[in-house]
């Protein structure tokens, strides 16, 4: 995976699921991938080692993967976008029922 779009990912993954990590994670994981602050950036502003940075962002990072593999939130919320854009385009009727078939 190229790393926009890692980084992408872990940021829709994040809108999922960041309120599941840490305040610590969720500040680093913010300061790093949204606000693009470099390790030692975030470890001088919160009086932390910059190892101690990357450990945290790589255990979010794992969490993150792991409520995906799990839930599916984000994969679900991409074929529903997927079948709604098939419906408009289309007014087919099939794509109406396998929408409400994700949710069974």
């Amino acid at each position: 995976m190229e790393q926009i779009d890692k980084n992408e990912y872990l940021n829709e993954l994040f809108s999922y699921y960041g309120s599941l990590l840490t305040d610590k994670q969720q500040e680093y994981f913010v300061s790093y991938y949204q606000y693009d602050l470099s390790l030692f950036e975030i470890a001088d502003e919160k009086g932390v080692s910059r190892n101690a940075v990357h450990d945290q962002l790589k255990i979010a990072e794992k969490h993150l993967y792991e409520f995906e593999e799990k839930l599916n939130l984000v994969k679900l919320s991409t074929r529903r976008k997927e079948l709604l854009d098939k419906f408009e385009a289309t007014k087919d009727l099939k794509y109406i029922t396998e929408l409400r078939k994700l949710d069974e």
